[in-house]
């Protein structure tokens, strides 16, 4: 008798190619098998009578990316899935407007309603999550050395390298020289 089950999961924290990477190689000698994964999600096969769900559960959670609960969080992690597209994979340059008309073509939700739920469920607003991602992306390039700071202000949309300096050291506590003391050293 095939008892075989088919499940499809959207995991928290699961939005790279990297994460993509490490689930394939943790599943390896696990008793369910990936079958798909698109996105944030998974799509699973298993034998209920070989493992129960609530193991499976408890190794996605264990591996950080644990099953979302509810329809809300799944769009959230959609949020943040098109947010890292924009910032780390498109290094889109355009305007806040501009991205705000992707989230929203990306989510189908407007971006009123993205940033009330987002602000509902994380511990910041949206443009303060958005800024924070952006600094994580001018950090790595920074550390790549591969841009001027004039052309890191363009590609990140700030008005000028002195605006994006202040930023810099607010957020991370560090100027640009020292950032990049602290780490190549």
């Amino acid at each position: 008798m095939n008892n075989i089950q088919h499940i499809r999961l959207s995991l928290k924290n699961f939005h790279c190619d990297c994460c993509h990477r490490l689930l394939r190689l943790s599943v390896q000698n696990q008793k369910f098998k990936v079958k798909n994964i698109y996105e944030n999600q998974v799509e699973i096969s298993f034998n209920p009578t070989v493992i129960k769900f609530g193991e499976i559960k408890k190794f996605f959670e264990e591996l950080g990316f644990p099953p979302l609960q509810s329809k809300d969080l799944e769009l959230l992690e959609k949020l943040k899935i098109a947010i890292h597209e924009l910032i780390f994979e498109m290094n889109n340059a355009d305007s806040i407007i501009q991205k705000s008309e992707y989230l929203v073509a990306k989510t189908g939700v407007s971006f009123g309603s993205l940033s009330k739920l987002f602000s509902q469920y994380e511990n910041c607003t949206l443009e303060r999550y958005i800024i924070k991602q952006k600094i994580e992306k001018i950090k790595s390039m920074i550390l790549e050395d591969e841009y001027t700071l004039s052309e890191i202000a363009y590609l990140m949309d700030y008005s000028s390298v002195h605006y994006l300096s202040n930023l810099f050291k607010k957020e991370t506590g560090y100027t640009f020289t020292e950032f990049k003391n602290k780490y190549i050293e």
